[in-house]
């Protein structure tokens, strides 16, 4: 009886034994970031940041995010995944995209300003307006007698004087004002109080086998009796195209005197940002007089970079000397770069954006030989305008980037410390699409907003 028992003792045990060694492996659970990478990221782009900027045809709340991933819209053509992912993965991804949503939120401002002054860390502003009645402000300088010449897409320069009184100054060049074209950016000359040598940007047309064509051009010239004499142009960007949006057109002037600008690849980014046979998508280093500089880093081409998409913000940093530029990403992936000779910033083969149809433009944001933004924004903010704080009237900014945000209405403080971002400032919240920000000669800075179109200086006083 006894070796009975431990004959069948013995068969059990070896069945246990079995079935242990039959057992299905336990399922191993990825994190939600892994099964974006593996199941997510090739529909809807690299970052998951990007990705939730979006109109969310099926509902943005958890629930509703539940439902897509586990039973997809095959018709569609998104997927179910309830037979790829566990439900405990499902619920990560979901918690993923909805932390993200946060990204977004956070630029849904809700009420309007009721008065013209605003705080920010250290600082309380008051807005005083200099001049209204514009459709554009889009470039903006101060003259030495402290008037402003403020340059209007429509295609009207006006000097305004210190009784807020504008002029018209005629014969400028005709602009093709459609789309994001016109009158654009403004500069004067280093050393404008012995040449009086003011720098346009605008969009250039003409007519091209019975069609109008347009382009980024740069003109110099002189204002004498309210009138637009002298003008030389400088330069035009090749090839001409049918579009009407990317014209870049910032403009600055680095410490030996070089005239910088930036030319937009008009919607174009598979045809001109990563070829040098053509001046688009680029950044232009000339001569002040229009001549190319030996020294630049493509022979007999005004080019100095490469690879970029619509750079709307172009400023000399004034204690290093660098060209800091900000460009428009597509949807996300705006970035803030310091500009170097002969370098490729990587659009579109990298890029933090999607597209705006909510498809990935390209599958890396990295690539050896391609430089990397030292910051960008996901959401994007679309970036115009740029400059740095100098001076005292601002002890609390200075040092700071100032970045006006077309899409968010509103004025983003950057603190930089070794050439690195280390914090954002939402400041002068919904103002207003903001087009311009410039530091003037008198040391106080001064914005452009759209819709209506006006200019306003931040009269600063000390938060106690």
């Amino acid at each position: 009886m006894i070796k009975k028992i431990s004959f069948i003792g013995l068969i059990a045990m070896a069945a246990l034994s079995t079935m242990s060694l039959t057992k299905a492996p336990a399922v191993i659970e990825e994190p939600a970031e892994v099964n974006y990478t593996k199941y997510c990221a090739s529909c809807h782009g690299e970052k998951v940041e990007a990705f939730v900027d979006r109109k969310w045809k099926h509902g943005d709340k958890k629930s509703d995010i539940l439902n897509s991933i586990t039973h997809g819209y095959p018709d569609l053509g998104m997927p179910t995944w309830k037979e790829v992912l566990t439900p405990k993965e499902i619920e990560k991804l979901a918690d993923l995209i909805v932390e993200n949503l946060a990204g977004v939120e956070q630029y849904k401002f809700a009420n309007k300003p009721t008065s013209n002054i605003f705080k920010s860390e250290g600082m309380t502003i008051a807005l005083d307006t200099i001049v209204t009645g514009l459709d554009s402000p889009w470039g903006f300088v101060q003259l030495p007698s402290n008037d402003y010449l403020i340059s209007d897409r429509s295609g009207v320069l006006y000097q305004v004087d210190q009784k807020r009184n504008k002029t018209a100054i005629t014969g400028t060049p005709s602009v093709y004002s459609q789309g994001q074209g016109g009158l654009l950016d403004i500069a004067l000359h280093p050393q404008f109080e012995k040449n009086g040598w003011i720098y346009l940007s605008y969009s250039k047309f003409k007519m091209e086998d019975g069609s109008k064509v347009n382009t980024t051009a740069i003109v110099r010239g002189k204002i004498k009796d309210n009138q637009w004499v002298e003008s030389q142009e400088l330069f035009e960007a090749k090839p001409y195209t049918k579009t009407s949006l990317h014209f870049g057109s910032r403009i600055t002037f680095d410490k030996q005197g070089h005239l910088f600008f930036s030319v937009g690849e008009r919607g174009m980014e598979k045809v001109f940002p990563q070829k040098l046979d053509n001046d688009n998508g680029k950044i232009h280093r000339l001569n002040d007089d229009g001549t190319i500089p030996a020294d630049n880093p493509f022979k007999n081409s005004s080019v100095y970079s490469y690879g970029q998409r619509n750079p709307q913000g172009l400023t000399t940093n004034p204690w290093t000397g660098d060209i800091w530029e900000t460009e428009h990403g597509p949807r996300g992936g705006d970035e803030i770069n310091i500009i170097q000779a002969g370098k490729n910033y990587g659009w579109p083969v990298i890029t933090y954006g999607i597209n705006y149809d909510g498809k990935p433009i390209s599958a890396i944001s990295k690539k050896e030989g391609m430089e990397q933004p030292i910051s960008y924004f996901i959401p994007s903010i679309a970036p115009s305008g740029l400059t740095f704080v100098t001076g005292d009237k601002y002890p609390a900014w200075k040092g700071n980037l100032m970045i006006g945000s077309l899409r968010f209405n509103y004025l983003n403080r950057v603190e930089v410390k070794n050439n690195k971002v280390v914090k954002h400032e939402k400041v002068l919240v919904n103002v207003g699409r903001m087009r311009n920000v410039e530091q003037g000669r008198d040391g106080y800075l001064y914005i452009g907003v759209e819709n209506p179109g006006m200019v306003f200086r931040l009269k600063p006083t000390v938060s106690k």
